[in-house]
């Protein structure tokens, strides 16, 4: 399936693609555009948009579009839950100091996006770091 959202990728942006990646579509075609070109290329194309105003798969109720996405695809896994919360806090500046992983996160995300402009080669490094946050919040819900 193709999916579309805004380009220059950052916390939301690049848990999105993870969470569709590993979880949702592991044949995912990603396609990043301008914000006032999303609907337009999921009209032209039939991608599914996301992470963008007013779209199904975007911030709604005071959630970001990680959030969203895990209750539309009904994702119940624990370690996602709680990475959940990490990226929520990173990614809504007003709720930063909820979670302490948050600020590392951010941190991250903005060394990559400097690092890494082009939002496909930033995605192919970032995802590493989204495995590893996932692998932690395993042991994390474990107890361990």
């Amino acid at each position: 399936m193709k999916w579309v959202t805004r380009s220059h990728v950052h916390v939301d942006r690049v848990a999105c693609p993870w969470l569709i990646s590993r979880f949702i579509d592991s044949e995912a075609d990603f396609i990043f555009v301008p914000k006032s070109q999303v609907n337009k290329v999921a009209e032209e194309t039939g991608a599914i948009p996301f992470d963008a105003p007013g779209v199904a798969l975007g911030h709604h109720n005071g959630k970001c579009s990680f959030e969203t996405i895990i209750g539309h695809y009904d994702l119940t896994d624990r370690a996602l839950l709680r990475l959940a919360k990490i990226i929520h806090s990173a990614d809504v500046r007003a709720d930063r100091e909820d979670d302490p992983v948050a600020a590392g996160l951010e941190a991250i995300a903005v060394g990559y996006s400097l690092r890494f402009p082009d939002d496909y080669e930033n995605l192919a490094h970032q995802f590493e770091v989204y495995d590893a946050l996932y692998a932690w919040c395993r042991l994390q819900v474990a107890g361990k």
